[in-house]
């Protein structure tokens, strides 16, 4: 007589093989659903910086192509480099704010007030150039947590908050410097360490700038922090979902201020940076600074929703800008041209930002 299996133990052993098959057809289904646009999207969407990264690589193809061997010359190269060395400070500084879904006008007004503060310390009012400098620090950081502040505390949209502090902080460029520039002859003479970045060093047949040195120095320190302290995965969580990361006992006020401040000394080294590469001091320089570190920001494929991006992805931005500019120059493209693609490259950036975004985490 053969044994006979009870009825419930039957019906389990039924259910779970119908079950089991249910889930390998879904699990198939899964497999075989995403087409290769799927594909790329979340490969996109895993790794935001690959973005970037492929439009520079295209660009210098292309534009090595077009230009020719007077693109890839040491000189012109190196020379990128420091154009962009500024602005790509200012973008490591407005990354910050971006990551937490704000955005900040005032960057290039902080650079701008405290290297004239510097000036003005150092150059007439005989106070040692590093102590300037450090007082110049001291003021970027306070000038951000001011915009913190307003931020956090006031609760006034980013944007607002900025756009107003802006025209603060410009106008006591303007009433510090008295509207007048500091001549280049002043600073060697009475202090020359504030030309420090615009110095150079020879590598090869090329000329590097310590500006240069010291922008992708500002990327890899901010990069291991937003990505190996608990401190960047707060920034990441304030960015994606505030009220999330509250939930979720993180101090979001105090996450923002910190991030405004850190953002502020940030500038007020892009300050320094600044003198060396221009090797003078004018209240009314890097007028469009805002605009430009926003680019670099946009196409280095960081989200102005937040929380999303790496911050190396501005430096790559910044460079992507250089290289357009630098290419279309060398291939004889007028400067409104170069704007005109500039601009093209912006809205592209933000629509792969929201083609990207679609792809749930």
């Amino acid at each position: 007589m053969s044994e006979t299996i009870p009825s419930t133990r039957r019906d389990a052993q039924e259910f779970e093989t119908v079950a089991d098959g249910a889930d390998r057809s879904v699990a198939a289904f899964e497999r075989h659903r995403r087409g290769p646009v799927e594909q790329l999207q979340h490969v996109l969407h895993s790794n935001p910086t690959l973005v970037p990264v492929i439009v520079l690589l295209g660009a210098v193809t292309v534009f090595g192509l077009v230009a020719g061997s007077k693109f890839f010359s040491a000189f012109n190269l190196t020379l990128i480099m420091q154009q962009v060395s500024i602005i790509g400070i200012l973008a490591a500084a407005q990354s910050l704010i971006v990551l937490t879904a704000g955005i900040d006008l005032s960057v290039a007004a902080i650079m701008v007030l405290m290297s004239v503060i510097a000036g003005n310390l150092a150059v007439y009012s005989g106070v040692p150039a590093f102590l300037a400098l450090l007082i110049s620090f001291a003021g970027g950081t306070a000038a951000g947590m001011f915009n913190g502040f307003l931020v956090t505390r006031v609760k006034l949209p980013p944007f607002i908050t900025t756009l107003g502090t802006w025209s603060i902080f410009y106008a006591l460029n303007l009433w510090l410097s008295g509207a007048q520039s500091i001549r280049s002859q002043d600073i060697d003479t009475e202090a020359p360490l504030l030309k420090f970045f615009g110095e150079t060093i020879a590598v090869g047949s090329a000329r590097i700038t310590y500006g240069s040195i010291l922008m992708v120095l500002v990327f890899l320190v901010l990069w291991y922090m937003l990505n190996k302290t608990a401190w960047g995965r707060h920034v990441y969580a304030v960015g994606d979902d505030a009220e999330a990361a509250e939930l979720a006992g993180i101090r979001t006020g105090r996450t923002l201020m910190s991030v405004y401040a850190l953002a502020g000394f940030v500038c007020a080294i892009a300050a320094w940076a600044s003198i060396g590469r221009v090797g003078s001091i004018s209240p009314q320089a890097f007028y469009e600074g805002n605009l430009q570190s926003i680019t670099a920001v946009v196409i280095g494929g960081i989200s102005l929703f937040g929380g999303r991006g790496s911050i190396l992805g501005a430096l790559f931005g910044a460079l992507i800008v250089g290289v357009f500019q630098s290419g279309l120059r060398l291939a004889g493209v007028d400067v409104l041209w170069q704007v005109f693609a500039i601009g093209w490259l912006i809205i592209i950036a933000v629509a792969i930002d929201q083609w990207i975004r679609k792809v749930s985490a």
